[in-house]
């Protein structure tokens, strides 16, 4: 098998959202939420309404369904990288996430003129791997969205 080149961008991880992409890498979506008051954050915040010593000290990364809605979209004929010019034309979407949260992300497996704001949706695991391209350094994975129904 003749491996490809990864053109597109690597995943921005930092020590703040690791645990993030750890959740992706064993299929979890995982959502940021204050132990105290139950409110979720998307990034990673501080609770603005509880008492949070020491900092993200109430805060925990929990495993969530992965499921939303639609809350804003674009169709993406002129991609603002030539990374993307295979995938044109394509939809990003900001997705309301059941648990509150706005995450962004590729819809994908549909026809772009599908798309309607509040459709629901649900994460859909990518896995990119080193056995399929030349510079991935290590393994990891991505999340795109898929319409329910």
């Amino acid at each position: 098998m003749q491996k490809k080149q990864w053109t597109k961008p690597f995943p921005g991880v930092d020590q703040d959202n690791d645990p993030f992409w750890q959740g992706l890498n064993r299929h979890e979506f995982l959502l940021f939420r204050c132990k105290k008051c139950g409110a979720w954050y998307w990034p990673v915040s501080f609770c603005r309404t509880c008492d949070n010593e020491p900092f993200f000290g109430n805060l925990e990364w929990v495993k969530v369904s992965g499921k939303g809605k639609v809350f804003n979209f674009n169709i993406v004929y002129r991609p603002g990288s030539p990374a993307y010019n295979d995938d044109i034309p394509y939809v990003y979407a900001i997705i309301q996430m059941d648990e509150g949260p706005h995450i962004s992300s590729t819809i994908i497996d549909c026809d772009p003129m599908q798309v309607k704001i509040d459709m629901p949706v649900e994460v859909v695991f990518k896995d990119i791997t080193t056995a399929e391209y030349e510079n991935v350094k290590e393994d990891f994975t991505l999340p795109y969205f898929r319409l329910v129904g």
